[in-house]
């Protein structure tokens, strides 16, 4: 478990391909109570969508993935300020900025902390911590 688990909220990391952004939003409705007191972050439609679900979660739009917030989401993981990431990934289609998006799995891998690809594993992670 990283450090920055041991203290304060949970900061959380939220981003999903175009075919699994309506499954990320079910999933945070279905887990909005989890989801309240932790310090959210998402990449700028996926951000979007989720507050045009649930207008009152407070949560900070980063710039859309292939736009950079891929990047930004990778930089708070180096920089030890993102504590999960979960990131619905489509493994169907292909990405336009796939560079961008294994360098972000890369990271999560490498500085070691929990990493939720589809809604079973998220369901784990917040089972593990609510």
């Amino acid at each position: 478990m990283s450090a920055s688990l041991a203290a304060g909220p949970l900061s959380i990391g939220l981003v999903a391909h175009d075919d699994k952004k309506a499954a990320l939003v079910d999933w945070a409705k279905a887990h909005a109570d989890f989801l309240k007191d932790k310090t959210l972050f998402a990449t700028g439609t996926t951000g979007g969508r989720i507050l045009q679900a649930l207008p009152d979660l407070e949560l900070t739009r980063l710039k859309s993935g292939p736009l950079g917030g891929d990047q930004q989401l990778g930089a708070m993981i180096a920089e030890g300020r993102l504590d999960v990431l979960i990131f619905f990934v489509d493994p169907l289609s292909p990405q336009p900025h796939d560079v961008d998006v294994k360098a972000l799995i890369r990271l999560a891998t490498l500085y070691d902390i929990p990493f939720a690809c589809n809604p079973a594993t998220a369901d784990l992670i917040v089972a593990c911590r609510g």
